[in-house]
């Protein structure tokens, strides 16, 4: 005879349910306090926020992924997440070295024997991938569109400071670093990206390419004139700003960097090379694609450490030898844009916690720092 929920069990169960319930509505509330001025001020269509604490994923959505037809953003909406694609192209590289096929600090003319003579060759595949093998600029010159034309403006590059001194945050210094470990697997790196890194990071809502099935759930971005516009292909697009991804996989791809234990040792291995920090700028530490700064640590700091002074001007850095291995108490983050959309992800190891905010349109990265930044520290418990 089967037993009877008591009395007693099953109050304790509706309480229990309640009290649960009761919690997610007061994050709700707490989260829309942050969010819902910030779509307001900035003029934001549509967001997807995602945060992980306390051992739990919670999702939030907002507005619309495209203002014509009124299509709701949800958690299947994919964003274009700009630069945060850094980080995906670092983890390419670093499970390349991980691997044994890709020696970070191997001149950049061992895999890009056209480079052998030009000043650029000389600088490591580690110094591009840290944006210190020389101040190359943020964007190709307009005129530069070819793979030929590519080759040419590393070639012809004239030397601006001495390599690893100066952090000047370049597409094309990281651009060069992901078609290098591309080089050093002699394979295109579309192709690693998309059926290697992808598929082992066990992200299958990612993709440089939005493949036809999963078009109709694209966001649309909005530029700072309000009109529709979605990311340009151009020189090393897919290595430096090329990543789209919803809401789900931005959240698994941050609690990757929170729990690699769940991946295989040589991808934990890979993890762990891009959160090593190789060197200092300021408060903040260069990884590879992530940026780090000791925990606790002030939103004045991560303000400024994201704002456009610090990425759009040079910065004087210094290697740290030896490098600096994988911090807990730490705050990682990277921010992403493109004309019409704008990503920040952050997380904490040794607080097991992070956040993800997409949104289609681009809006100051100090306002997303903050927004993060207030979103954890309310969903911190208590010590």
């Amino acid at each position: 005879m089967r037993n009877r929920p008591t009395p007693l069990l099953m109050l304790g169960l509706a309480l229990s349910l309640s009290s649960a319930q009761a919690l997610a509505d007061n994050l709700q509330s707490k989260v829309d306090a942050i969010i819902e001025p910030l779509m307001r001020d900035h003029a934001i269509a549509g967001m997807a926020v995602a945060v992980f604490a306390n051992g739990q994923e919670h999702y939030f959505t907002y507005g619309l992924a495209n203002k014509q037809d009124r299509q709701p953003v949800n958690r299947e909406t994919l964003f274009e997440v700009g630069s945060l694609s850094k980080t995906y192209t670092a983890t390419l590289a670093a499970l390349a070295s991980a691997e044994g096929k890709l020696d970070l600090n191997a001149p950049a003319s061992r895999y890009q024997p056209a480079l052998a003579g030009a000043p650029l060759g000389k600088a490591s595949v580690l110094e591009f991938g840290a944006y210190s093998a020389d101040c190359l600029p943020l964007q190709f010159p307009d005129e530069v569109t070819t793979a030929a034309q590519v080759l040419a403006f590393y070639q012809q590059w004239p030397p601006r400071s001495e390599q690893g001194t100066q952090r000047c945050y370049s597409n094309p210094s990281l651009g060069l670093f992901g078609d290098l470990a591309a080089r050093a697997q002699q394979r295109p790196f579309a192709e690693l990206m998309t059926h290697t890194v992808l598929p082992q990071l066990g992200l299958k809502h990612t993709y440089l390419a939005v493949p036809a099935a999963a078009q109709g759930l694209y966001a649309q971005g909005y530029d700072a004139q309000d009109r529709a516009v979605r990311v340009n292909p151009g020189p090393f697009a897919d290595e430096a700003y090329g990543i789209k991804t919803d809401v789900v996989d931005a959240m698994r791809y941050v609690r990757l960097q929170l729990q690699p234990e769940r991946l295989s040792p040589t991808l934990k291995h890979a993890i762990a090379i891009t959160h090593t920090g190789y060197f200092q700028v300021g408060a903040m530490t260069q990884g590879l694609g992530w940026e780090r700064y000791p925990y606790p640590v002030s939103l004045d700091t991560l303000r400024k450490g994201n704002g456009a002074d610090f990425a759009l001007k040079p910065q004087a850095t210094q290697r740290l030898l030896p490098a600096s291995p994988a911090a807990q108490a730490a705050w990682y983050n990277k921010t992403g844009s493109t004309a019409g959309f704008g990503a920040y992800v952050a997380f904490i190891p040794s607080k097991g916690m992070g956040v993800a905010l997409l949104a289609n349109r681009n809006y100051p990265n100090e306002a997303r720092v903050e927004a993060a930044y207030r979103i954890l520290t309310q969903m911190q418990a208590p010590e």
